[in-house]
């Protein structure tokens, strides 16, 4: 395909290819690739063989699967800019999120389903859509794109990267004028929007001990503390009765981006009928800039468990989404620092920290922004709106400190109204698929007008 492609033939050639990467979206699906500790690796091994066959087919020749040292290999390769022509880095994962039939799937999570223009299975939106989108970009120029490209294919997002230390330690492999991150999505299908910013996360564990052994609750309750019980009056602290988090200090960051519908979020969320939303402010300021705090675990006697005892010991593990733009150390202190002065009763308290990963924002002033900003209005015939997001890509960060002069393209065919990604029968529109990948191969092309 020449310079002077139109965006005509960009979606005819798009539109005779989907066939084909609908089969191979469903044919990556049917890997049960979960990179999570504990799980089989061959089905991970195995994905990425799978993924790098595809890219080749679709014109990646020169192609190898790194050796990401202590985890899972990353899929890479490169074809080499034309004189005077930027390059891109494609990014996105082949591993995914654990599934299993009897957590609420409909169908079996690793057998591909195609229903009402929708495949379902696990990784049908995050991410094995963003690979098949990378390949099909390049297809649409039978490997001959009109800029340099690498392609980058994570093997390890969902858990605990490794990757992260081989970026910092080769950073001239990452080299590029731009990165495109095909791993996030519009609010619904149809209407585009290039995601500028996401919140950080840490996360921490709050052990409450008030008692050297169990005792009888009759006997000795009443007057010695019960250790499940301070871990509930320590935890009950973090909200305001508005639901607003009430930990003091902590930042948030002021950016305007799209409105998100309260109908359309109470819908994707799943809310049940008549439950109030928590917080104030704006709801995208709630869901993309402003800390949001979780309790996603709690370490106590479970209810068939139970005995009429006063409970010694209880703890929780604590995540906490933060501004783009705050310090994670900083956040983490601060929440740490709330929790221990909120101890009732003098109980024994630990704190500990688990985790830590920024928050990124993207420069919207950049040329690479505006040629992806015209290329998606023109795939989706609609204005671009741009939104944040609550979740976290610590590579962002590490990329970024890697080739700061690079500029981030975030998008996908992640739709977050009805993908549910992570959650139970986790689907992609393939029609939004479809648009993402002229919206890319017509990016791709107008990039070569940003030198």
């Amino acid at each position: 395909m020449g310079n002077d492609v139109t965006f005509d033939e960009i979606q005819s050639k798009t539109r005779a290819l989907m066939p084909d990467v609908v089969e191979k979206l469903k044919s990556l699906i049917r890997y049960p690739s979960v990179a999570f500790p504990g799980y089989p690796s061959e089905p991970v091994n195995a994905m990425a063989d799978a993924t790098a066959a595809l890219l080749k087919e679709y014109g990646l020749q020169d192609i190898c699967l790194i050796d990401i040292p202590g985890g899972y290999p990353a899929v890479y390769g490169e074809i080499p800019a034309p004189p005077g022509m930027p390059t891109v880095m494609m990014y996105a994962h082949y591993d995914v999120q654990p599934a299993r039939r009897e957590d609420g799937w409909e169908t079996d999570p690793w057998t591909p389903v195609e229903k009402d223009g929708r495949i379902y299975g696990r990784g049908a939106a995050d991410d094995k859509s963003g690979i098949v989108i990378t390949a099909a970009s390049l297809a649409i120029f039978e490997g001959k794109p009109p800029v340099g490209v690498k392609v980058l294919i994570e093997g390890e997002e969902e858990t605990n990267s490794h990757l992260d230390a081989f970026v910092t330690a080769h950073p001239d492999l990452f080299k590029c004028d731009l990165f495109i991150i095909a791993d996030m999505g519009n609010i619904s299908v149809g209407i585009p929007a290039l995601t500028t910013s996401l919140r950080g996360e840490v996360s921490c564990i709050l052990e409450v001990q008030t008692l050297d052994h169990t005792v009888h609750s009759g006997t000795f309750g009443g007057a010695a503390p019960d250790a499940l019980v301070s871990l509930i009056r320590m935890l009950a602290t973090l909200h305001d009765a508005n639901g607003n988090v009430a930990v003091q200090g902590l930042l948030s960051y002021s950016h305007k981006t799209m409105e998100y519908p309260e109908e359309l979020y109470r819908e994707s969320a799943g809310l049940l009928e008549g439950v109030d939303l928590i917080g104030t402010g704006p709801l995208s300021s709630r869901l993309w800039s402003k800390p949001s705090v979780t309790v996603i675990g709690i370490d106590a006697p479970s209810i068939s468990a139970s005995a009429n005892i006063l409970i010694p010991r209880a703890s929780a593990k604590i995540s906490m989404r933060i501004s783009p733009d705050a310090d994670p150390h900083r956040e983490l202190q601060i929440l740490m620092d709330h929790l221990r002065a909120v101890a009732p009763w003098n109980v024994h308290v630990e704190v500990r920290e688990v985790s830590i990963s920024s928050g990124f924002i993207c420069l919207t002033d950049g040329s690479g922004f505006m040629a992806a900003s015209q290329a998606l209005e023109t795939a989706f015939k609609k204005p671009v709106m741009e939104k944040g997001t609550g979740g976290s890509i610590p590579l962002l960060r590490v990329l970024h400190n890697a080739v700061p002069d690079a500029e981030f393209i975030l998008w996908g065919a992640e739709d977050a109204s009805s993908s549910r990604i992570h959650g139970t029968n986790e689907n992609v529109d393939i029609s939004e698929v479809e648009r993402c990948i002229v919206a890319q191969s017509l990016f791709l092309h107008l990039l070569r007008n940003t030198r």
